[in-house]
């Protein structure tokens, strides 16, 4: 940049002009500042934010002592203060300390133990000890995993004649002419899909105990299973369907072998949550992209609300069929917590902690509403939710202008403000959800999973993995165990010949006790 000149001219437009270039080059200089200042607040943040996810606590709540921090000049004349978290503590209802008791539909085997004849005489009269009660004390034993063969013996019956035989009939299997019963079919499946246990330790350990069965074998069998259930996904995604809420969530898998693309490249499953409060469905979909194509498929028919995060692939499914779209709140307490996080240790009170403790407020009256039925939780929000909602977008309104675009808490702030009308629609209606974490949750056995066996070797593969998948996690909504369930359905679905049959088989249909090993 250049500088003044040591001898100024005595020329008046000339030290205009002198003047003019000074200027020039000072907003030059101010900008420059700018741009500097902003890219070193953003590394700065990025590298806290860095040291926060790899060292700090996870949690996106802030205590109510920090609540209490905030002093700021526009917060006091624009809100009200935030109330601090009450905590009520019932009087005398802490739980006992010590062993928990074992539960009683476990097996007993009884141990007795006796004295010695010699060790039964009273050593002050020498008389014999009369049994006078017990002392009893319980441990917990573990049988290790039985295996055991099955014979079918299928009796012939012919006449005298010799020209009429007949062999009883195998009761239909579930994958024929293999050695997979249901019970291993549903052992494989559930230590697979829910304990995450890739085929190739299941390989070793079924070794240990005396059975070679190849990982290809295996996998081969999951696959099969898969298909079989196929019918079963078909009636849950029509039940889902019917119902007018879903949600709706994607998580990346790869695949080597799929048609058209690299080894290395990304596909998606996708998960859908929904159906009767009474009878909810849990389903994965798997798609080589994740264009808003696969919204509109997996939406075909749907009518009511759909619930998601962000993501704009979900616009044409929600134009298209007419949808009221919802957004996801712990998306938004989120990037608050970021923001807040990306300040570092020595941070101030501030926006970000502000927007956070009022949306923390939000979840406080969703904990007290949880238990209250649809129209009390409507009732409930109208009172305590909507003035807390009212009160966040005064105060966004007046923040949105004092925070940089590109900042943590300018972008926070700037998610908040662009999906509001999908943030806050919960209100409407008792039933809704104020984000879409269950469906998060239900993802997540995948993400456990997909950390394991890493990728799916064939499309063939990971499909037959999205209906497993499928079927445990909707097995778990329904409160049955999908050892038991899975165990039930491989035994009795190759025998269901019947829609009617079939829709028996669906876990919100089944009871407990049918299953029950």
């Amino acid at each position: 940049m250049k500088s003044l000149p040591k001898q100024l001219p005595d020329d008046i437009d000339a030290l205009k002009v002198l003047l003019s270039e000074q200027a020039a080059r000072n907003t030059q200089l101010d900008q420059e500042n700018a741009r500097l200042g902003a890219k070193v607040l953003s590394l700065q943040e990025q590298l806290n934010l860095a040291l926060a996810r790899r060292y700090a606590a996870s949690s996106e709540k802030l205590s109510p002592d920090q609540i209490r921090l905030f002093d700021e000049a526009e917060v006091e004349a624009h809100a009200e203060p935030v109330e601090d978290e009450t905590v009520i503590v019932p009087e005398h209802s802490r739980q006992k300390r010590g062993r928990k008791k074992l539960p009683d539909s476990l097996s007993r085997v009884e141990v007795i133990h006796e004295l010695a004849a010699d060790e039964r005489l009273c050593p002050h009269d020498g008389n014999v000890l009369a049994e006078i009660g017990e002392v009893t004390s319980e441990q917990l034993d573990i049988v290790p995993a039985k295996i055991q063969v099955i014979r079918h013996i299928r009796k012939q019956y012919a006449c005298k004649c010799g020209q009429c035989i007949k062999t009883a009939p195998l009761p239909a299997q579930p994958i024929p002419k293999s050695l997979a019963s249901p019970g291993l079919l549903a052992h494989i499946t559930v230590s697979k899909y829910q304990d995450a246990l890739p085929l190739y330790r299941q390989e070793t350990i079924l070794r240990r105990i005396g059975v070679e069965l190849p990982r290809a074998t295996l996998a081969n069998w999951m696959i099969k299973a898969g298909a079989l259930v196929q019918p079963v996904i078909n009636l849950l995604r029509d039940q889902l369907l019917t119902y007018d809420i879903v949600q709706m969530d994607e998580t990346p898998v790869q695949v080597l072998n799929e048609p058209g693309k690299r080894a290395q490249s990304k596909s998606y499953l996708w998960l859908q949550r929904g159906g009767p409060p009474e009878q909810p469905v849990i389903l994965y979909d798997y798609d080589p992209g994740r264009g808003a194509g696969v919204p509109l498929r997996l939406l075909e028919g749907f009518r009511g609300y759909l619930q998601t995060d962000g993501y704009d692939g979900y616009n044409a499914a929600v134009a298209s069929n007419g949808l009221m779209h919802m957004g996801c709140m712990a998306h938004a307490r989120r990037k608050f917590s970021d923001a807040v996080k990306a300040q570092g240790k020595n941070r101030k009170p501030g926006k970000a902690q502000h927007g956070l403790a009022l949306i923390q407020k939000l979840y406080r009256v969703e904990k007290q509403a949880k238990q209250l039925t649809p129209l009390e939780r409507f009732d409930y929000r109208q009172q305590h939710a909507k003035p807390i909602l009212e009160r966040l977008r005064r105060w966004l309104d007046d923040s949105l202008s004092k925070v940089l675009p590109g900042s943590t808490a300018g972008k926070a702030l700037n998610y908040l403000h662009n999906e509001w009308d999908k943030l806050t629609c919960y209100l409407d209606d008792g039933r809704l959800e104020i984000d879409n974490n269950l469906a998060e949750n239900a993802i997540r056995p995948f993400v456990v999973g997909r950390k394991n066996w890493l990728f799916s070797a064939s499309v063939a593969g990971v499909k037959a993995s999205a209906n497993l998948y499928s079927l445990i996690e909707t097995t778990k909504a329904n409160g049955l165990e999908p050892y038991a369930y899975l165990r039930y359905l491989f035994a009795e679905l190759p025998r269901a010949e019947t829609v009617e049959a079939i829709e028996a088989l669906l876990p919100g249909n089944v009871n407990p006790e049918q299953i029950k090993l």
